[in-house]
């Protein structure tokens, strides 16, 4: 399943987040990776944060994420720079698929 969010950044915000993220502590990429996370790649244009996540269900990888310590400390550090925390609630918050072209040349879904 793939997975697509946008979140925004509080002004001036960008250099420590993109600080931040250069040094994602190994016990989370783990913890992200055990909750079914196969790839999580971050975008960012100005304040737009743009994130698309490869994972086997959104919703379980949530819920196995929420509570965990390493993550809870993880999101109380990040929420510091976004203009909206994630609450863990909005598992249907991901971006619908409009029109995509695949590798093998046509058209997906």
């Amino acid at each position: 399943m793939r997975i697509a969010l946008h979140t925004k950044l509080k002004p001036g915000a960008e250099a420590e987040y993109e600080e931040a993220h250069r040094a994602v502590p190994a016990e989370l990429v783990a913890a992200i990776k055990e909750a079914g996370a196969t790839s999580w790649t971050i975008w960012r244009s100005g304040t737009d944060l743009f994130h698309v996540i490869d994972c086997a269900a959104y919703d379980v990888l949530l819920s196995r994420l929420a509570e965990l310590p390493v993550n809870v400390s993880w999101q109380l550090r990040i929420n510091e720079y976004l203009e909206a925390s994630h609450d863990y609630s909005a598992v249907d918050a991901a971006l619908p698929v409009v029109w995509e072209l695949n590798s093998s040349g046509g058209a997906g879904e």
